[in-house]
């Protein structure tokens, strides 16, 4: 009962697999007085010797690589076993462990967790004929079943941590600059700013609000030959009416009241680099004219100035109206657009991203956990639920609120859906589905995700679902748009 306390005192303070593994066997040999010993994990079907000693020296390798009757009988049965006389017993006296170490006595408990084989523990002594018996074996037993539910943690802690650095892995390889996206429409963006970023021509990005386009236009310029020049930003819609020239081009001093001394405009400051004219959709139309001036000139004045100045700018424009419309309406300049609009990328919004959406939040959690240093280490499966459904009518700048309180204002490892505010608009904002349509869905759903937790092993996804492995071909044949897991996702690019 000492050496029982002294050993849960000490669980209690061990986290890894391999600490508790150890902690366990040490305990379990002293008090029993074992001779041998070894730990065997049953992970996926495959057993391996995790931890293992031998007081007479090193175990032979045909232990440590062990197939043996012993460790199949408790392994199948799930019941400990004794085996007071092993070298004369008629059932497991040929067993590789007993011929190896010429075992007199051997004693085999598993390991289980709410039903659940995590492996045995496996003990063996030399030098006594019944050495073990069933008081051995009950004493083995108390010791196995006080770590395997702290074991039990340790290895899903473990599982969580590998895949979380796996989806880390997965991450990167979906990041395209600052740019975090796999589904198709992602893909043709990436591909279009790919060709156009090199060409010194203008670019309109569309797209509604919050879907990204300042990364876009970022990405533009950071892969172009103006790259070591200057980004330099306009919020056109944010500008009042009457200092939009002053803003865009400079004012010299004295040229309105509180012009107090000459300053450059956002024309002269991206000279040699390029110009993000976000929002130019709210331009008014006398200062889209002068806009287009200078864009057809390459030349500025500023405010209160006769003298003309050459600027080397790349003109990349964002606007979440229908340009095209507002030309029709007359609100916007036809020229200007065509000026605008050499190369178009639109980008879609959020709700058509598929599973970008879980991959995003995933992305900005893990950075806003290092950023505030946050415990947060992922999502309850609710919660990636109410991503998939909300409508996320703010797109990305919306996901990026909800994700950043969350990991500020949670108390546990894993967010859920009411630390996201989802849990209430979860209801009101998932369209409703015929339940034959919404089965098929989170079916699919549920195989990709246990596929891509499996690492891409179909065999393996088959095994831990209960299914024939047909039946996960048949959903990876359906997912037209499916990245695979294997590979980490849709787009085929390091």
């Amino acid at each position: 009962m000492r050496k029982l306390g002294e050993f849960s005192r000490r669980l209690l303070q061990l986290r890894s697999v391999r600490e508790q593994l150890d902690a366990l066997l040490d305990a379990v040999m002293e008090a029993s007085g074992a001779e041998s010993g070894f730990v065997v994990l049953v992970r996926d079907g495959e057993r391996r010797v995790t931890v293992s000693r031998n007081v007479r020296g090193k175990l032979p390798e045909a232990v440590e690589a062990l197939s043996d009757s012993i460790v199949h009988r408790v392994v199948e049965s799930r019941r400990p076993l004794v085996v007071a006389d092993a070298l004369h017993d008629t059932r497991f006296g040929t067993a590789e462990s007993v011929m190896n170490l010429q075992l007199a006595s051997v004693m085999c408990a598993p390991l289980l967790a709410q039903g659940e084989l995590l492996g045995v523990i496996y003990l063996g002594s030399r030098g006594v004929v019944r050495q073990f018996d069933e008081s051995s074996l009950e004493l083995l037993q108390i010791f196995a079943a006080q770590a395997s539910l702290l074991l039990q943690m340790a290895l899903l802690l473990d599982e969580l941590e590998s895949d979380r650095d796996r989806m880390a892995e997965e991450l990167e390889q979906q990041r395209f600059g600052e740019i975090v996206g796999s589904c198709p429409s992602m893909v043709a963006v990436f591909e279009t700013i790919e060709k156009v970023a090199p060409a010194d021509v203008s670019v309109l990005v569309t797209g509604e609000t919050g879907t990204g386009k300042e990364l876009v236009a970022r990405e533009l310029h950071r892969r172009s030959p103006r790259a070591k020049g200057p980004f330099v930003v306009v919020n056109c819609g944010a500008i009042p009416e009457n200092l939009l020239e002053s803003e865009l081009f400079g004012h010299v001093r004295g040229a309105f009241t509180g012009a107090v001394a000459t300053r450059p405009g956002k024309f002269q400051l991206a000279d040699g680099g390029t110009l993000f004219l976000d929002e130019v959709g709210e331009l008014p139309l006398p200062m889209q004219a002068k806009l287009l001036r200078a864009l057809q000139e390459r030349e500025v004045s500023k405010v209160g100035s006769e003298r003309t100045e050459r600027v080397d700018i790349r003109i990349v424009a964002a606007t979440n109206r229908d340009l095209r419309a507002e030309v029709a309406a007359g609100n916007f300049r036809e020229d200007l657009y065509y000026r605008l609009d050499v190369v178009g990328i639109h980008l879609p919004p959020l709700r058509e991203r598929g599973e970008d959406v879980v991959m995003l939040a995933r992305y900005l959690l893990r950075t806003y956990a290092e950023q505030f240093g946050s415990q947060v280490r992922g999502f309850t499966p609710h919660a990636i639920d109410a991503l998939r459904a909300h409508r996320w009518p703010g797109n990305i700048r919306e996901l990026q609120n909800r994700v950043k309180k969350a990991v500020i204002l949670a108390d546990k490892t894993l967010v859920g859906p009411g630390d996201l505010d989802l849990d209430a608009t979860l209801e009101r904002d998932a369209p409703i589905q015929p339940l034959a349509e919404a089965r098929e869905a989170f079916t699919r759903r549920y195989v990709l995700d246990a596929l891509a937790r499996h690492g891409g092993n179909r065999t393996r996804t088959a095994q831990a679902l209960g299914v024939d492995p047909r039946t996960v071909f048949r959903y990876l044949e359906r997912e037209v748009e499916a990245p695979d897991p294997g590979r980490g996702g849709g787009r085929q690019r390091g």
